[in-house]
């Protein structure tokens, strides 16, 4: 038996999850495969400013990215911080980007 929220197993004999307090069920249904994105640096960012504005920009237009080393910019004020964005999105993101002179 196992509870569907928290994933834990139980005897026989149980069938509430004494933390979820939830019905439990027989089996858990298979975890969904992982899914591999490939990223592209599109641009190197030096300052939290670009970043922010970066980011507010690929946000709105629902690109998928990470800022590869964004903390590094928090102690060392020159960055560099490289914007990866999901590489069937490149070309939305460096057009995204060219309007601000941003781009790479």
């Amino acid at each position: 038996m196992f509870c569907p929220e928290c994933k834990a197993e139980y005897r026989e004999g149980f069938y509430e999850c004494a933390e979820c307090k939830v019905p439990l069920i027989d089996e858990l249904p298979p975890e969904p495969e992982v899914e591999y994105i490939e990223y592209e640096k599109v641009h190197t960012a030096f300052n939290l400013s670009d970043v922010a504005i970066i980011k507010s920009l690929l946000d709105s237009e629902n690109v998928t990215y990470y800022i590869q080393g964004e903390h590094i910019i928090l102690h060392y004020p020159h960055g560099p911080a490289r914007v990866m964005v999901k590489k069937d999105q490149v070309e939305l993101a460096k057009e995204i980007l060219k309007d601000l002179g941003m781009s790479s």
